[in-house]
């Protein structure tokens, strides 16, 4: 019919699916109850990371990392470094090395949030971190969510987020379909927030209109009278952070020896063998149980929190920083220098030449 509407742009597409498997109707019913449990978000600010878009995938965006920094130059250097490295031990010819090293050039000098280096773009992107809330509590992490057991605090972490695929119109389930109807109007209006970052959050609902939730994080929180304090960094899984509590109680900043003309540690880097030794008991406890999310130990309460994270999504994919998103320092050169050839030259040409 030449009446009927033409198909709606992919990054205003949220196309829901219903699955029939015990496994994913389980895991729409443990979501659903989560969500009647802790209806309200508190948004904590934005986390930047890196995004490769390829030849043949497009308008589909693939992550390159964890997006887990807090500033946009920090990604910025990321990708100088993945850049670099990739010319270092990947170009299959003087050409793509060259391409590759012009992107770190221009990395270097200018705060750029996009290059296109042998045919591939890359893109610093952007989203914004928060957590569900209810009766107090933030939400702690679901029964349906991947986790694992075992203490091996140095045990490596299996990333969910890196290689993730933002394609904002793949079929989702119910509830993450009602999910980002949802935060389609989020945006900062705190008073806390100022006033240029209240604008850019408002004018990124027009420019970049749809979102994908990505894979959700667990992050260890100290809960205080009337607010929270981040004690761990993201894991993705549970268990990761169960093991971060474990080591934050257990492995404290080593005293350093006494050396000539050092000043003494202040007091808050020293070791108190008594608070230590209670620490050890807590954290002993702590891992007799199975999957804890709760912690009490002299007075301080600590909490395993299911952490998600929101990408805006324009007509050219997902949104970068905003211009209300600052930088303690800008570009430079991390690397050194090198041709197209792969030859790497350290140091100052003087110190080359002699």
């Amino acid at each position: 019919m030449d009446d009927h509407p033409s198909k709606s742009p992919g990054h205003l597409t949220i196309r829901v699916t219903r699955r029939d498997d015990p496994v994913s109707e389980v895991t729409e019913a443990d979501a659903f109850a989560s969500v009647r449990k802790y209806p309200n978000i508190v948004v904590r600010g934005p986390l930047f990371g890196l995004a490769e878009q390829r030849r043949g995938e497009r308008p589909r965006w693939r992550l390159l990392g964890e997006l887990d920094t807090g500033f946009p130059q920090m990604a910025r250097d990321e990708l100088n470094s993945y850049l670099w490295n990739k010319a270092k031990d990947e170009a299959g010819d003087r050409a793509e090395r060259r391409s590759l090293l012009e992107a770190v050039t221009l990395l270097e000098t200018r705060p750029v949030n996009e290059v296109t280096a042998a045919g591939v773009r890359y893109r610093v992107v952007r989203a914004d971190e928060f957590a569900r809330i209810g009766g107090g509590r933030l939400e702690p992490p679901r029964a349906t969510d991947p986790d694992e057991d075992g203490w091996d605090l140095d045990a490596p972490e299996t990333s969910r987020t890196k290689g993730f695929v933002v394609d904002h119109a793949a079929a989702v389930g119910l509830t993450e379909g009602m999910d980002r109807v949802g935060l389609l109007h989020l945006s900062y209006t705190a008073s806390r927030f100022p006033d240029d970052v209240r604008a850019d959050s408002q004018r990124a609902l027009t420019t970049h209109p749809g979102v994908v939730l990505l894979p959700p994080t667990f992050r260890v929180v100290e809960r205080n009278e009337q607010s929270w304090s981040m004690v761990t960094g993201q894991h993705a899984a549970p268990q990761g952070a169960r093991r971060a509590l474990v080591d934050h109680l257990t492995r404290p900043m080593p005293e350093l020896p006494d050396l000539p003309g050092m000043p003494e540690l202040p007091e808050w880097m020293k070791v108190d063998e008594k608070e230590a030794a209670v620490n050890e008991r807590a954290a002993k406890k702590f891992t007799a149980r199975r999957r804890p999310n709760e912690l009490v130990v002299r007075g301080k309460r600590f909490d395993v929190v299911r952490v998600e994270r929101v990408m805006r999504i324009g007509p050219d994919g997902p949104e970068t920083p905003r211009p209300s998103d600052t930088d303690d320092y800008g570009p430079s050169q991390i690397h050194p220098r090198m041709d197209e050839h792969g030859t790497i030259t350290y140091g100052s040409s003087a110190e080359a030449s002699s």
